[in-house]
């Protein structure tokens, strides 16, 4: 069974950084997709930053673009998010996730229904 790890959350004040990273049980070029999600309470999860892991080409939500890097270490297994210029409103539980290629005619790599291997979550709290 594939497993995700997340870790790096914490508190932050605005304005600040933090850097998530995500360890996968198995080779992440064995996936199609591999990125990250975000689920604030009462908020339905949306997709952050997503990879495709054989181009790299790499896919942002607007909220994050300019500000959240992902980027993956192949060889380590890593996956990880860096996020910068925090705002109050990133708050959330973020999640690592992994999918394999869609048997659908169409998609978006930030779609979370595509994604069918997920980490736990880790927790990122940003203070205005």
């Amino acid at each position: 069974q594939v497993q995700l790890v997340e870790s790096g959350g914490g508190s932050v004040q605005a304005g600040g950084s933090l850097r998530l990273s995500c360890r996968t049980s198995i080779s992440a070029g064995s996936f199609y997709y591999v990125g990250w999600f975000r689920q604030a309470p009462g908020k339905e999860r949306e997709g952050v930053a997503t990879l495709e892991t054989g181009d790299l080409s790499t896919y942002y939500a607007d909220s994050v673009k300019d500000r959240f890097t992902i980027s993956l270490d192949n060889a380590k297994s890593m996956l990880y998010l860096q996020m910068n210029n925090l705002k109050s409103e990133d708050t959330a539980m973020y999640y690592c996730a992994a999918a394999g290629r869609p048997r659908r005619p169409s998609w978006h790599p930030l779609e979370k229904d595509i994604y069918g291997n997920w980490g736990q979550g880790t927790q990122v709290t940003v203070s205005s």
